[in-house]
């Protein structure tokens, strides 16, 4: 790894590493969330695309993209996450459409109309421990939990679908090799 491309202003080529704090649905529910998005896509005749069932996850920290992952980042993140003190919640979503304002092209999404008060706390006290082990850089914006189900599709506007509920027993850190579709768990905290 350079150690100039982990710096802001000296990138020298393409992000390939991600490393993220996310919750992933069990596979039972995943699989559903599959077919709820292979439906929507169908019946818009958006074509095949949506993501696969073992990588669907809502992003809890998203904590970079680099050429490489810096010295010890996965470490401080790993001991943040170790600090999580919370018990199994469960995730509900009520929309299903485009997130953002992007004119075309939008991922699909999952969302929610409100609630989701147990996430919104886990967030909270991640960012503390985030904060802690020296990664508050990464704890600034907000922070709006949804489900990334396919990527490259036409803009749809948000729009109500019948509750998807599913149980969060986890959090995960996460090494993403961007471009590559492969996740590599680093790290996890069991909900109890």
């Amino acid at each position: 790894m350079s150690s100039l491309g982990s710096l802001p202003g000296f990138e020298t080529g393409e992000p390939t590493d991600r490393l993220f704090l996310a919750i992933f649905p069990d596979t039972p529910h995943a699989a559903r969330l599959t077919a709820i998005a292979d439906r929507y896509l169908a019946d818009r005749r958006l074509g095949a695309g949506a993501v696969k069932a073992d990588r669907l996850h809502v992003t809890v920290f998203h904590l970079g993209d680099y050429i490489g992952l810096p010295p010890g980042l996965a470490a401080n993140a790993a001991e943040a996450l170790s600090r999580l003190v919370a018990e199994p919640f469960a995730v509900r979503f009520d929309q299903i459409g485009s997130f953002g304002k992007r004119t075309f092209k939008s991922p699909l999404v999952l969302g929610a109309t409100d609630g989701n008060d147990a996430l919104h706390a886990l967030h909270k006290q991640l960012a503390t421990h985030l904060r802690a082990c020296g990664l508050g850089q990464h704890t600034h914006g907000s922070f709006t939990p949804h489900m990334t189900m396919a990527y490259g599709k036409a803009t749809m506007p948000l729009e109500k679908m019948e509750p998807v509920v599913w149980p969060v027993g986890e959090v995960r850190l996460v090494h993403s090799l961007l471009g590559q579709t492969r996740h590599i768990g680093l790290a996890e905290k069991r909900l109890s």
